[in-house]
């Protein structure tokens, strides 16, 4: 079956591997459940802890459904119990502190957690801050929209598109210079409040302008081309190496730098703000982080991209947004690395070597209007690797849609429950 919907997952069945080791997750989002639900089935004997303090689980591969009004709020919201396996232990909790050297996670009600070996899937930190003015609570509210923080902003994004939509005017869509989990999420945006404008009526008297920190708006060469050639169809601008680094609300003043230093002030009806993102500073300050190299100004955690266990701590993994790998921060990603991070760690407690290796794979369903979408699946060499024969990977298709709309959350949950 396809990597997105079906998993390799009977070719790494063994007999449970009896031990008392144990093992500390940092996180339950996806990446950290799915592997906790694997090692749970793989083991006997072992004392499984996760330590994160959120009690709702969010389905962030739909906050953009709920920012451009396709999905209701609920749709993206659970409860955390209902996906921890039986067995695990749950600290509710969050890590401030890891100590590799000690084996050790300190948390911030004060505990200390021993572990003979650690998962880290913590996600990543969405670092507003580094845009001076942003206000996060603001969002919602003269124009100021980003999907990401949370269910309550992408709705609150929708009602401001939404309101935009019903009188028109000049939006501004950004994208940072930082690694970013769901890469594909500003184009969607952009792509969808175009679609907005036009079925408003408004779209005559709008502007929709993209403006990127970097020197493209996709890190795949052929998806950036193509995504390009769309929106030059599409009356949709763009400009490269604009930087937000500033945003006056109150004034709907928007500031851009160049790389050079030169600051540019733009007026706006609607902007969409992407946040820089990095690793947690839990994890950016620990001897975990990259210490040289592209990843090191993030402070992301330093795996081995293939078999996502740490290069200098060999009993510590990673999974998902926060390991410092060429690519991959989507669920598909964890989908196709869970069991790999799960089985080199029980075979790292079985005495053997990590013997499976991750090849990158991402998955990107880009919406491009409302019932039409491009499903763009590649790896860590930005190549192509479409898994779905019917599928064209850069033709936008009503069947790609209805996978991102009807399909994906089930598959997503059946990660969750390690059921593929």
């Amino acid at each position: 079956m396809a990597p997105l919907i079906g998993s390799p997952a009977a070719a790494f069945a063994t007999a449970r591997t009896r031990t008392r080791a144990r093992i500390v997750i940092a996180g339950s989002g996806l990446g950290g459940i799915a592997v906790a639900t694997r090692l749970t089935r793989m083991l006997d004997g072992a004392q499984i802890t996760i330590v994160d303090q959120k009690e709702e689980h969010n389905y962030q591969p739909g906050y953009t459904l709920v920012a451009t009004g396709v999905w209701p709020v609920d749709k993206v919201r659970d409860r955390n119990a209902d996906f921890l396996p039986e067995g695990v232990q749950w600290v509710r909790d969050r890590v401030v502190a890891f100590d590799p050297v000690t084996n050790s996670v300190a948390t911030s009600l004060g505990q200390r957690i021993e572990y003979d070996y650690l998962v880290v899937a913590t996600g990543v930190h969405l670092d507003y801050a580094q845009i001076e003015g942003m206000d996060v609570a603001a969002i919602g509210r003269e124009g100021l929209a980003s999907v990401y923080p949370s269910p309550e902003a992408a709705l609150a994004t929708w009602r401001t598109m939404e309101a935009f939509a019903q009188r028109g005017g000049h939006a501004l869509m950004t994208l940072p210079a930082t690694p970013l989990k769901c890469a594909g999420a500003p184009l969607k945006m952009t792509f969808m409040l175009r679609d907005r404008l036009h079925r408003a009526g408004t779209l005559g008297r709008s502007q929709v302008q993209f403006l990127s920190a970097t020197s493209n708006v996709f890190g795949v060469p052929a998806v950036n081309a193509n995504v390009l050639e769309r929106w030059k169809s599409l009356g949709i601008g763009v400009d490269y190496t604009h930087r937000l680094s500033a945003v006056d609300i109150g004034a709907r003043r928007a500031t851009f730098t160049r790389p050079d230093g030169t600051r540019l002030e733009k007026g706006y009806d609607f902007l969409h703000v992407v946040p820089p993102m990095r690793a947690p500073d839990a994890v950016r300050a620990s001897d975990l982080a990259w210490k040289e190299g592209p990843f090191a100004a993030g402070g992301w955690l330093e795996v081995d991209k293939a078999t996502l266990q740490h290069r200098r701590y060999p009993n510590v993994f990673g999974i998902g947004d926060i390991n410092g790998t060429p690519r991959g921060k989507t669920a598909a990603t964890v989908k196709k690395s869970a069991p790999i991070v799960a089985h080199n760690l029980v075979e790292m407690i079985a005495g053997r070597s990590p013997d499976h290796g991750f090849d990158g794979y991402t998955s990107c369903p880009l919406i491009t209007r409302e019932g039409s979408a491009m499903l763009i699946e590649f790896d860590y060499e930005g190549r192509l690797v479409p898994s779905l024969p019917m599928i064209e990977p850069l033709q936008d298709s009503f069947f790609a849609w209805m996978m991102k709309v009807r399909l994906l959350k089930p598959a997503y949950v059946s990660v969750l429950k390690g059921r593929v």
